[in-house]
């Protein structure tokens, strides 16, 4: 699904330059569920925006299901996220004048899905997530957990293939960490794909692969056992 070939990003300010990531090459299959580590500006976010077509490498190739985008232009990144591709962030990135209700429901509006549609979407998917009692509150009223759901409901809405989660549980207190995790893990037995950056190394090992960065280079990978669920509910059988 993904694949980097000696990708590289350089950022530049005034007479600095700075490398953020080096020479990567980097897969992630269809299913897989890859967490990233290292430590703090070693290119863990660099990377997962440009898997998740938010910026683009300097030099070296990315495909995308097999085709080539890192030259695409941003109106063809835009168009190729729609629908594609589902973000978690750590601070959550709701819009604070909509209620959980139309936080969710704005990627069904970027692809044009049909009122009655969006409002039955929406709806049965917030009461999978436990979070349906909440569709007309707002973030502010909101925990950080509750949050963190309603995220993810809207980062899943559109069933993308792909879910990038940058640190999900960063702003969490264990036991909503854990909830979060589950979450991923369940979207992750109905076979979507998930790469996570995270700096837990708990939360890390329940991926299938941990992938660990440093200076822009990848140094380690190691593959992770994992049981899988079978017969769960499915969050995405809307």
């Amino acid at each position: 699904m993904i694949k980097t070939v000696n990708l590289s990003k350089i950022f530049r300010a005034d007479e600095v330059e700075t490398t953020a990531l080096e020479n990567i090459n980097f897969e992630v299959t269809k299913g897989e569920f890859v967490a990233i580590m290292g430590p703090s500006g070693c290119g863990k976010s660099t990377l997962l925006n440009i898997i998740g077509l938010l910026d683009n490498p300097n030099s070296g190739e990315y495909y995308f299901d097999g085709t080539e985008i890192s030259r695409f232009t941003e109106r063809q990144r835009t168009e190729l996220r729609k629908g594609n591709i589902g973000f978690v962030f750590q601070n959550f990135n709701l819009i604070d004048e909509l209620n959980v209700f139309e936080n969710v429901e704005l990627p069904l509006l970027a692809l044009k899905v049909k009122g009655a549609e969006r409002k039955k979407r929406v709806n049965e998917l917030l009461e999978k997530m436990n979070i349906g009692h909440r569709r007309k509150h707002f973030p502010g009223q909101l925990s950080g957990g509750q949050q963190q759901r309603v995220a993810i409901a809207r980062a899943v809405i559109t069933n993308p293939g792909l879910i990038l989660a940058d640190e999900p549980t960063g702003n969490l207190d264990s036991a909503n960490g854990e909830q979060v995790i589950q979450l991923l893990e369940r979207l992750n037995d109905e076979h979507t794909t998930i790469v996570m950056v995270t700096h837990s190394q708990e939360h890390a090992e329940r991926a299938h692969r941990i992938v660990n960065l440093f200076d822009g280079h990848i140094i380690h990978e190691r593959i992770e056992r994992k049981t899988f669920s079978i017969g769960q509910p499915s969050l995405l059988n809307i």
